[in-house]
């Protein structure tokens, strides 16, 4: 089993504090830093965009009781190299980068070429940026930089439109990237096919709204990004030191982009194990060669650990006490999300999570997980005390991940 740690650097009210951002990004190094000595291999940081906090008072608020900011990573290529900086072994992902924001694919595939270029001076250095990529969660942070419907037809089929703008754009970055020279005319945009959109009345409006542009089956797009050819600086970096993720449970989205390159998969969500197994079954067949083969470990999967390891109490006070703090963390969470508590929501998110004293949950992760998963283990969810969730950490890597024997770095 391989064990990496998740960063949300969410600047939100625990227990009536709200660090301030310096005090926010702080503790994150001191926790990446922690996390490096402990052993883990990959720092995963989250990724937000625009403030939540001024979002919440315009039209259509997404979050509007949540306090503070969701997020305060906007760029994980500066903030990669300052983490690099400040360890020795541990390698550092995107969980998740919005592939739409921030001037798009094209942008992307540059920001990271020149990272990798900067990154790869050391010919020594062979730690990786894995590279999670998706959409975005809130469509007010695409909005902004120009992710909107264009048209009627647009607008009434938009959730299905938008997951063709993000394979598009995913086409593009990951073609960019792997050295082409690129125009958006030999990126095929494929006309919606009825079979894409869950909702059959929206998809008949839709019809009626494209006229004698469209069939009973499809309806035509038209491509969202439009350029000359271009081929991106710098050229010479070392690729070897970008591993690409994508944030998408799309089986076609999946093996599409896995024909162009080899692309893991990120799973941040909660996800019936059916489906994640469905997943790994597909890739074994969908996984680019180039990759060498699908194996487990290449759909990282998030934990919240709650963990008490802390002195002075008993096994069965540790596992009471981290019962009450996944309670009073996931309580918290639901009711900034949603303005309201709903305990099953609160039940069904600790049963997703790893709870107890180290021995509890040693035995609900031989119980719940693949000998050869890789899980992203979230300690600082709705957490800002730093030193507590250091000693989580410690407390894991010395009385937990023992009982599992991970391969290594893959």
């Amino acid at each position: 089993m391989f064990f990496d740690v998740f960063f949300s650097i969410s600047q939100t009210p625990v227990k009536g504090i709200t660090p301030s951002e310096r005090e926010m990004l702080q503790n994150f190094f001191e926790q990446v830093s922690a996390a490096d000595e402990c052993g883990f291999e990959t720092a995963w940081v989250a990724e937000s965009h625009l403030s939540t906090e001024v979002q919440k008072h315009n039209p259509n608020p997404v979050v509007p009781h949540w306090r503070g900011e969701i997020g305060l990573n906007a760029d994980i290529t500066q903030l990669a190299h300052q983490i690099f900086a400040r360890t020795r072994n541990i390698e550092v992902g995107s969980a998740v980068m919005n592939l739409l924001v921030n001037g798009g694919p094209i942008a992307a595939a540059e920001r990271l070429a020149t990272f990798a270029a900067l990154h790869g001076l050391n010919a020594a250095e062979k730690r990786r940026l894995r590279v999670g990529f998706a959409q975005g969660r809130f469509d007010f942070m695409n909005r902004a930089f120009g992710i909107t419907p264009r048209n009627p037809i647009e607008e009434c089929l938009w959730p299905t439109v938008k997951g063709r703008v993000f394979q598009e754009a995913s086409e593009i970055f990951l073609r960019l990237l792997a050295g082409e020279t690129l125009s958006s005319e030999q990126v095929a945009v494929p006309p919606l096919h009825h079979s894409e959109v869950k909702d059959p009345t929206q998809w008949e409006k839709a019809l009626k709204l494209a006229g004698e542009a469209s069939n009973a089956e499809h309806i035509p797009l038209d491509r969202r990004y439009v350029f000359e050819p271009v081929k991106i600086i710098p050229q010479d970096f070392r690729r070897e030191l970008l591993d690409l993720v994508v944030g998408s449970h799309s089986p076609a989205l999946q093996k599409h982009l896995n024909t162009i390159c080899p692309v893991k998969i990120f799973n941040l969500s909660i996800t019936q194990p059916e489906v994640i197994q469905n997943t790994h079954d597909r890739m074994q067949q969908d996984f680019h060669p180039e990759g060498g083969g699908w194996k487990r470990e290449h759909m990282p999967r998030t934990v919240m650990v709650f963990l008490n390891a802390e002195e002075g109490l008993s096994e069965s006070e540790r596992n009471e006490h981290a019962k009450a703090e996944a309670k009073e963390a996931l309580g918290a969470y639901w009711t900034a999300l949603e303005g309201t508590l709903d305990p099953e929501k609160v039940r069904r998110a600790t049963d997703n999570a790893v709870v107890g004293a180290p021995s509890d949950i040693v035995a609900q992760q031989r119980e719940r997980f693949h000998p050869d998963d890789r899980l992203m283990l979230w300690f600082d969810f709705f957490n800002h005390d730093s030193k507590r969730v250091m000693r989580n950490m410690s407390a894991f890597s010395r009385h937990v991940a023992p009982h599992f024997r991970a391969g290594g770095k893959h």
